[in-house]
């Protein structure tokens, strides 16, 4: 049988109907699709995409069920490893992950692995009747801290060992980065909140609208009897560029801008907290959250949307299906430009106008890259003359984030490095004993897979450490 050389392409909302609703992009396989791009796997014997997964999924036994049929199957395979399964095939980069060491992507296009996770995990959610077994209990409590992807991580596989797991959330909605920080159209609320449902019914409690570090300390939770301390508190501190303008209204960053859209649900229809209607939006950054920022900006009613990134498009860190579905719905990428000062309006002979303190424009400068930096990126050279002023209302700064001085600023003993990241060894354990550590917390702004990866490891080191000699 001659190999199909190219992945099955992945049904999609038309760019025109999506760049106005907030419905999820991407459609899904169907059945059949799914069993024909199954049937591209070459069953290496090596299995180098497994070498690839943060979270280690026997990917070609999952897809070996896929060939066959066996959605339900190929699910039980993932749902060993991973415990976020819907959500990893919607948001994780496997072009470069799994995918990247694909034996078949040396000649022809690698096999759509994320696109069938997605799948099995979503025919589980829409076909499975009874609820997971309930593992016998070992007597052993252990908190997470944070309901993001490394906390529900190590949550979930704590819990099938059998330990009595307490996740802490500080919002009002479980599911930390998943729910507040990721748009409806990539990844639908309901999506999380069923993988929420399946760890609970695995035994974990969720506790939301409790700040550990203000409503409990972590010493607090070893007063109560936990065991061992999680800290998947993620890096929820928005930085900023420190250029003039930065404090005038109508300057969010994307952190703000995404929890409001997403938590206080500002992309209804008749929004009770809306961010923005109508006017011109600029997103600094290039990420996967200026992608998110931007594309939620269209959908919030924006007549004009840029993504201003000091790179060019080869730098971009995106990745390349966000970028080319922000392209597709009209977003306008302004690159090699650098904001200098954003702009404000100013009536100081009457301070009743409405218009005091608001954004109209934002003053950038021409970029050039030259030699490359520490990571490898030829470094951007602002080109001395080219100033220009673009004309908005709205400016959402996505340059990254900083895990959140709260726990460490309430923490005795736990070490921090000089970007405010837990300090932890190659199993998670921070400087303080049954204190372990994981994902943003401690990397700062990451994937959701790698998050996951370090929730795994964590769990691990906390099962050995509690259960030696068992």
């Amino acid at each position: 049988m001659a190999i199909v050389q190219k992945k099955h392409e992945m049904p999609t909302q038309l760019p025109e109907v999506r760049a106005h609703n907030f419905s999820e992009v991407a459609l899904g396989y169907t059945a059949e699709i799914a069993v024909e791009e199954a049937k591209r796997c070459l069953n290496c014997k090596n299995r180098p995409c497994v070498e690839g997964c943060p979270v280690n999924i026997n990917i070609p036994e999952f897809i070996s069920r896929m060939k066959e049929g066996d959605f339900e199957g190929a699910y039980s395979v993932i749902s060993e490893s991973s415990s976020l399964p819907a959500v990893c095939g919607r948001v994780c980069p496997q072009e470069t992950q799994c995918e990247s060491k694909c034996t078949l992507g040396i000649k022809f296009e690698p096999v759509g692995i994320g696109r069938l996770e997605r799948f099995a995990a979503d025919y589980h959610n829409e076909n499975a009747k009874e609820k997971p077994e309930l593992p016998t209990q070992n007597g052993h409590r252990v908190a997470i801290v944070g309901s993001g992807p490394s906390g529900l991580t190590c949550a979930g596989d704590l819990a099938k060992k059998g330990y009595k797991v307490t996740v802490f959330e500080a919002l009002h909605t479980a599911g930390g980065v998943l729910v507040y920080g990721i748009p409806e159209f990539r990844l639908p609320k309901a999506i999380v909140a069923k993988e929420v449902e399946t760890l609970k019914a695995l035994g974990v409690d969720v506790e939301t609208n409790v700040v550990i570090g203000k409503t409990l300390t972590i010493d607090e939770l070893f007063e109560q009897g936990y065991e061992a301390v999680f800290i998947g508190s993620g890096a929820g501190l928005p930085n900023f560029m420190g250029i003039p303008g930065e404090s005038l209204k109508g300057v969010y960053s994307a952190n703000e801008f995404l929890t409001r859209s997403n938590l206080m649900k500002s992309y209804l229809d008749k929004p009770v907290t809306p961010i923005m209607k109508g006017g011109k939006v600029a997103v600094v950054g290039g990420g996967n959250v200026a992608m998110d920022a931007a594309r939620t900006a269209l959908r919030l009613g924006a007549e004009k949307v840029y993504i201003v990134y000091r790179r060019s498009m080869d730098e971009l860190p995106a990745r390349r299906e966000e970028v080319e579905h922000a392209e597709e719905e009209g977003i306008d990428f302004r690159l090699l430009n650098n904001p200098v000062e954003i702009l404000g309006y100013e009536n100081p002979d009457d301070p009743r106008d409405p218009k005091n303190g608001f954004v109209r424009g934002m003053r950038c400068i021409r970029m050039e890259l030259g030699e490359p930096d520490a990571k490898g990126r030829r470094r951007p050279v602002p080109v001395q003359g080219s100033e220009f002023e673009l004309e908005v209302d709205t400016v959402v700064i996505s340059i990254g984030t900083s895990p959140n001085p709260l726990i460490k600023d309430t923490t005795n003993g736990l070490d921090v490095n000089s970007h405010g990241g837990i300090i932890v060894n190659e199993d998670g354990l921070t400087s303080r004993d049954a204190i372990y550590a994981g994902g943003d917390a401690v990397t700062g702004a990451a994937t959701v897979i790698s998050a996951m990866g370090a929730g795994k490891v964590a769990a691990k080191a906390i099962d050995e450490a509690l259960c030696a000699g068992k």
